[in-house]
């Protein structure tokens, strides 16, 4: 009821801090009173967010499992860190993260007269929209069945990056709103100096560089875990991130314009505009269940699709029909002087940008659109290669070229000696790494052109630090795109303990599994090059595989990667033994003799079966057990014989008849059981990830240079 009540009390002030704030854009000699109540209000607001974030913590940290979210996210036995991490785990639970971010931030711009009444008219609607979806999706609602002890976080999100991807890409979403705002504000109240440029700027910065960085990492923990040797496999729910950070990269560029060119504010109401309602529309395309069939990190269930939908509706049609009303307010004129300048750049680089996004954007959405016609289907990955290719090599041209104009008429003439020589140079470091794709080595060439193009506009005081960097970051991760997947290596093939495979002048050896003390885990060993690297399995309590990971060996010349396929024959086999009647297994025969029943005092049921282990001369009994729950059960490996064989409890019959055993090899000899494992080789991948570093951190540091020289 608690966190049920705050967010109604959230959606009460925001609507309050929204009719307050209107009432001070309409009435000019009540505006100090309307936005000392419109403070107020978005103060309850925030404030209501945030004791419906601590209590969903509560809650989780507590175990409290009645609470139908915590239940499906959390467990007992869940360590604090993934713990914390359930509050985002699901979508109820990221929602409300990204209420409570949005929240906070509107704490910062009602002060000090940071924001327009207009611009937060806008944002706390934004904000009471945002508690809607949360309320139509609440984290809230009590179980409808009694579980006892919790599912628990997914083995594959245990890992430390579930505390940092998600709360970063959601701070990128909830702070691209604040942008939003100053721009409606400005057509509300027909602001046709641009004071709101340089604010709405800096913000813009801070969310796209969060955006971007959540994208990077995103990718980075998807080739660390998942173990098909990629960080991007072009899934919807990738892109649908993917595209706002485009969108906002658009939206930055034509506000340097807009700054110089006040004819160019239609074009930047109208990125913006698309910026903020393609951060709703991915939200719904995920969170619709649209793409469970195609995606491995949608969201299950429609619930909250329409909601979403209507919405996305609001935000964008109300935008565009805002945009069509003032339009003819805005300032008229021409938004470059000449082909050869750094405006006409930027707005071209920009519409680059945004034919990138609408291409990824109907390979995404392809599943809602075919189903409207139809049976749902998916482009391949190859459509986003073939289309993005061009113009990712066009957006790099566009930029080097950018970096060495002026604004204005003021474009120098530049020598083509230096251009061309970093193009070939491009050129031929890839071919020499061994990319021989011929669109590969374009790129290669014209990243290598961006990047020395960038460097030198540097000195020549042409670019400021800020754009260096990020131009810089993204210039040398296209090139360690091109080397990592076009010059990689690979080979499949079944190891044997002690059996080695050449990829690349390395040495590859497999040295057989091993075991966690507390045995939920289990490693691949291998060897490569004399360093050890190990490929992780995550165990089931009933050593089942959970979850897998690569093993990844780093090289200077970059990454080996090693991904095992659990062997099919592992040499496992299932009895059903009837109460007195010996079974014959493989080697030992088996008879299922008693039973035992203990009530636990945390509510669970200890089932202990005397099972009859005989080789033909010895008879040797074993209690296998199984801890039962409302929910499943869980059951640990016995060793029998000395550990020939391991015994494990599956089952009992509701009579009490029947026992289902599961026979599985000796630890030793599971060890040495053949593993058919993928070795592929990432040549310089380390270069992608510092790329992606420097241009999110570029991002970080022009919005820092704003703010000094403010």
């Amino acid at each position: 009821m608690i966190g049920t009540i705050s967010l109604a009390t959230s959606l009460f002030f925001a609507l309050l801090a929204a009719m307050a704030y209107g009432y001070a854009m309409k009435v000019e000699e009540e505006q100090d009173r309307a936005r000392r109540w419109g403070r107020w209000s978005l103060l309850g607001a925030c404030l209501a967010a945030v004791v419906a974030s601590i209590y969903l913590w509560a809650m989780i940290l507590g175990d409290h499992f009645e609470i139908a979210y915590v239940a499906s996210y959390s467990s007992r036995e869940l360590p604090l860190m993934y713990k914390i991490s359930a509050f985002w785990a699901g979508q109820q639970g990221s929602l409300l993260l990204w209420l409570l971010i949005h929240a906070l931030a509107s704490l910062y711009l009602c002060g000090r007269e940071r924001m327009t009444a207009a611009g937060l008219t806008v944002y706390s609607a934004l904000e009471s929209l945002l508690v809607i979806l949360v309320l139509a999706k609440s984290p809230f609602v009590a179980s409808a069945t009694a579980v006892q002890d919790g599912v628990g976080l997914n083995p594959l999100l245990q890992d430390p990056w579930m505390a940092v991807h998600p709360p970063i890409i959601f701070i990128g979403y909830a702070l691209l709103a604040v942008p939003f705002a100053y721009a409606m504000g400005a057509l509300l109240k027909d602001e046709a100096k641009g004071n709101w440029l340089e604010p709405a700027r800096r913000w813009a910065l801070l969310a796209w560089g969060f955006l971007g960085a959540g994208v990077f990492i995103g990718g980075y923990w998807a080739y660390k875990v998942l173990g098909w040797g990629g960080y991007w496999g072009w899934d919807p729910v990738e892109n649908s991130s993917l595209v706002p950070w485009l969108l906002a990269g658009a939206f930055v560029h034509v506000l340097h314009v807009a700054k110089r060119r006040p004819a160019a504010l239609s074009v930047l109401h109208l990125s913006v505009i698309f910026t903020f309602a393609f951060v709703i529309y991915g939200t719904f395309l995920t969170r619709s269940g649209i793409l469970g069939d195609f995606s491995v990190h949608s969201f299950s269930g429609t619930s909250i699709g329409m909601t979403l939908a209507v919405v996305n509706a609001i935000v964008l049609i109300g935008g565009l029909v805002l945009l069509a009303l003032k339009a003819g307010k805005l300032p008229q004129g021409k938004v470059y002087e000449d082909y050869a300048s750094r405006e006409f750049c930027l707005l071209l680089g920009a519409l680059v940008l945004v034919f990138i996004a609408a291409i990824i954007f109907i390979g995404m959405s392809m599943p809602l659109f075919t189903q409207l016609i139809g049976k749902p289907a998916a482009v391949d990955t190859d459509f986003y290669v073939r289309t993005t290719m061009p113009l990712a090599i066009a957006m790099c041209l566009v930029m080097a070229a950018g970096s060495c104009l002026r604004y204005g008429k003021q474009a120098e003439p530049q020598g083509k000696v230096v251009p061309a020589v970093l193009a070939v140079l491009g050129f031929a470091l890839a071919f020499l790494a061994g990319v021989r794709s011929p669109g590969l080595l374009v790129l290669a060439a014209v990243s290598i052109l961006l990047l020395g193009e960038t460097l030198i506009s540097w000195r020549s005081h042409l670019l400021r630090f800020g754009a260096v960097t990020a131009h810089g970051g993204v210039a040398l991760a296209l090139f360690a795109m091109v080397l990592s997947g076009g010059a990689s290596q690979s080979l499949s093939q079944e190891f044997k303990t002690g059996d080695s495979a050449q990829i690349a002048d390395h040495t590859v050896t497999y040295e057989g599994q091993a075991f966690a003390e507390d045995g939920t885990m289990k490693y691949y060993c291998y060897r490569v090059d004399g360093s050890e690297a190990r490929a992780m399995t995550k165990l089931h309590k009933n050593g089942e595989d959970a979850a897998r990971e690569p093993a990844i060996a780093h090289t200077l010349t970059g990454d080996i990667y090693i991904a095992p396929t659990p062997p099919k024959d592992t040499g496992r086999m299932e009895l059903l033994l009837k109460r007195g009647r010996m079974e014959m297994g493989d080697i030992f025969a088996y008879r299922y003799d008693d039973v035992t029943m203990e009530n636990q005092p945390d509510g669970t049921m200890l089932v202990t079966a005397t099972i009859a282990v005989t080789d033909g001369e010895t008879v040797e009994h074993a209690q296998p057990t199984i801890i039962a729950t409302r929910d499943g059960g869980t059951s640990t490996p016995v060793p029998v014989f000395g550990g020939q064989k391991r015994i494990r409890l599956t089952g009992i019959s509701g009579n009490d008849s029947q026992a289902r055993l599961e026979i599985l090899p000796s630890a030793e000899e599971e060890a040495q059981i053949a593993v058919t494992a993928s070795v592929s080789t990432k040549p310089f991948i380390y270069l992608l990830w510092i790329g992606a570093v420097a241009a999110s951190l570029g991002c970080f540091l022009a919005m820092r240079a704003m703010h000094s020289s403010k």
